[in-house]
């Protein structure tokens, strides 16, 4: 592969694809359809989980981790969540291997060493985890239970891109219990807002809150609340999603308790997640032709210092000016890196950092030490300055706020410009096959409609904005009657 990266506007998919592996975030693996994430990769990952955790507990929740496995009975309970992922599932039917007496030094699966119960490899985990809140619940004093656990989930996708959609992948799934309705759906509501902060905050991405319609909601759900993102090619991507349940699980698991009245009741229900997908917004929203580009708040190195030198005298010198520098910006919480890599020249090293998105870099060398200055060069906007050393700390705290903030801006900016109303289905057409983005427009509210409309121009209802206002009009597609404009966009 050429050190240059694809254009975006020549072939977006490609240029995706080369940008995740050349900026050393991720590969495939030896297993179809599954991926390996570098250590820069699962740096940032580690980031979004550090916020994101801090942010659940915040709200009261509590980690905790269940099994893998789940078995097929219990997967079964709850039948439109079964039958929503049943065509995904890995199951395991064997617990042993024996030497092949057909072909020496070839393992085969033992035909004596049948599982009694077949294992689903979970998609989701809401059955192992209904099934054990069946014993943690017997009273209304035992509610609310609010619990996150963070795994790995097995969901055999035919067709994956890197963080995208992969057979497996990492997330967290919050599962909580309820004692009332309006507190399920209140828990349903702040965790999707939980997700739009996070989004928006540290992602600067950002994000349309809505509910999903009914062909679109979680398998199991009475109500799915979610958060759209638009990327840089004009499709959508769903960032986040939080589920209100109701007492669908509670009843597949006969989970009840008692509730003040002295009265047996089933418990109200919530799931909520957001996944490694999150890396491909991430990677999608602000990223160049010249490699990532990564918001101050998730960047694993804030700041990376390049010395330029000609002696081994030269780096001591410019040594000990940067270990100065790197104490005054730790001091300020910035996360700074000094590149004195010997085996790497400059040019390369600057390279390197533009390719994965460091959003501020220092060059300083001996004329720098004469002059008390150094070279700052931001990745946002690719520009150069010389700054002075005796203010080197504030002209970074603020750069890291400026950048954050120009990163969503502009995001915002093409968001908003690319959101469109429609009012006919030539406009609606139109504006998929050349502008892209969202558009805005009635639907008469059937599955139907839905359904030929994404059969037409493979566009999906993403959400019904929460925001929506009442507009009497008439649907897009059929001209019946319509009560308000939903948001369609093609997606990952």
């Amino acid at each position: 592969m050429s050190k240059k990266l694809t254009s975006r506007v020549e072939d977006y998919s490609k240029w995706y694809n080369e940008l995740v592996v050349k900026a050393d975030l991720a590969e495939n693996s030896a297993v179809r359809g599954c991926m390996v994430i570098k250590p820069y990769g699962y740096a940032i990952w580690e980031k979004m989980q550090a916020e994101l955790d801090k942010m659940f507990k915040e709200t009261g929740h509590q980690n905790a981790y269940f099994p893998l496995f789940v078995p097929k009975s219990l997967f079964e309970a709850e039948e439109k969540n079964a039958e929503g992922f049943a065509k995904e599932c890995a199951i395991v039917t064997h617990y042993r291997l024996q030497n092949d007496p057909d072909r020496a030094g070839k393992l085969r699966v033992d035909p004596e060493a049948k599982l009694e119960e077949e294992l689903i490899v979970r998609p989701t985990s809401e059955a192992i985890i209904w099934n054990t809140y069946r014993g943690w619940i017997q009273s209304y004093r035992d509610l609310p239970l609010l619990i996150n656990q963070w795994a790995n989930v097995v969901r055999w996708e035919m067709r994956t891109r890197l963080f995208l959609r992969t057979a497996e992948f990492l997330w967290q799934e919050g599962h909580t219990a309820h004692e009332t309705k309006a507190e399920a759906i209140a828990e349903t509501q702040q965790m999707n807002q939980v997700y739009a902060t996070f989004v928006e905050n540290f992602m600067a991405i950002p994000v349309i809150q809505g509910v999903k319609t009914e062909s679109e909601r979680f398998a199991g759900a009475e109500e799915t609340y979610c958060i759209e993102a638009l990327m840089q090619d004009g499709k959508a991507l769903q960032a986040g999603t939080s589920h209100f349940l109701g007492q669908n699980f509670a009843k597949a698991f006969d989970v009840k308790f008692a509730n003040k009245e002295g009265k047996q009741d089933y418990v109200w229900a919530t799931s909520w997640g957001v996944s490694t997908r999150l890396m491909g917004a991430l990677i999608m929203t602000h990223s160049d032709d010249h490699g990532l580009v990564l918001p101050p708040s998730l960047a694993p190195n804030q700041v990376v210092i390049v010395p330029i030198y000609k002696s081994e005298e030269q780096l001591a010198e410019i040594t000990n000016v940067v270990n100065g520098i790197m104490s005054d910006l730790r001091s300020k919480g910035v996360a700074v890196k000094f590149d004195n890599r010997t085996t790497h020249r400059p040019g390369a090293k600057f390279a390197q950092h533009e390719l994965q998105g460091v959003p501020l870099r220092i060059a300083i060398g001996p004329k720098d030490l004469e002059n008390g200055t150094v070279e700052l060069a931001r990745r946002d906007t690719l520009t150069k300055d010389v700054v002075g050393l005796d203010n080197l700390t504030e002209t970074v705290e603020g750069l890291m706020t400026e950048i954050q903030d120009s990163l969503f801006n502009k995001a915002l900016d093409f968001r908003n410009n690319h959101l469109t109303e429609v009012n006919t289905f030539d406009e609606f057409k139109t504006v998929l096959e050349t502008k892209t983005g969202f558009v805005s427009a009635h639907w008469d509210g059937t599955s139907e409609t839905e359904d030929k409309i994404k059969e037409l121009t493979k566009a999906t209802i993403r959400c019904i904005p929460l925001e929506i206002k009442d507009e009497e009009g008439v649907c897009v597609y059929s001209g019946k009657p319509s009560k308000h404009r939903v948001l369609f966009a093609k997606a990952y």
